[in-house]
């Protein structure tokens, strides 16, 4: 990880600005954490969510959404990576992959303490969820299919929590 690497998304984000795409507490933001980041994937998570702004190499990777307290929303276009890391604790994470850049598989990694997940899954997505370990939470599977593409496959834990998996009507 270079600074001319984060130096370049920091240009990104300001294109962004400049596009109408994030606003200035939004860049302020992204900008701490493109400074800090340590990793590719760290520096990515700040444009994954902004079309035409990621390397899609790079965003096919692997993406971990933090949340205590708050909220996490992706919607519209976005691009998903292979492996996305949740970790959510008292908050709510609501992803929706319906108009996202989706590849063949996504590995969902739960990490959810007293908070709430729901995934809208495009038509035609399957979704197993038979490696989610729930203890006093809750899990709805409204897909039901385990065929499918994209195939969505869950793992992890949920404590005291909630995820709810559903296509849009």
């Amino acid at each position: 990880m270079s600074d001319a690497e984060r130096e370049h998304v920091v240009g990104l984000l300001n294109k962004a600005v400049g596009r109408g795409m994030i606003t200035l507490d939004e860049f302020t933001v992204r900008t701490d954490t493109a400074l800090g980041a340590k990793t590719r994937a760290d520096l990515n998570a700040v444009l994954v969510d902004l079309p035409g702004m990621v390397n899609n190499e790079l965003a096919h990777a692997r993406t971990e959404l933090k949340n205590t307290m708050g909220t996490t929303t992706r919607k519209g276009h976005w691009v998903v990576p292979r492996e996305l890391v949740i970790r959510n604790t008292l908050g709510t994470t609501n992803l929706d992959f319906t108009a996202a850049e989706v590849p063949e598989i996504v590995n969902v990694d739960l990490d959810v303490s007293f908070g709430s997940v729901k995934l809208l899954l495009p038509a035609g997505s399957s979704v197993d969820v038979n490696a989610v370990e729930i203890t006093a939470g809750e899990l709805k599977d409204k897909v039901n299919s385990a065929v499918g593409n994209p195939h969505f496959q869950l793992r992890g834990a949920v404590r005291g929590g909630s995820v709810v998996i559903k296509r849009k009507r």
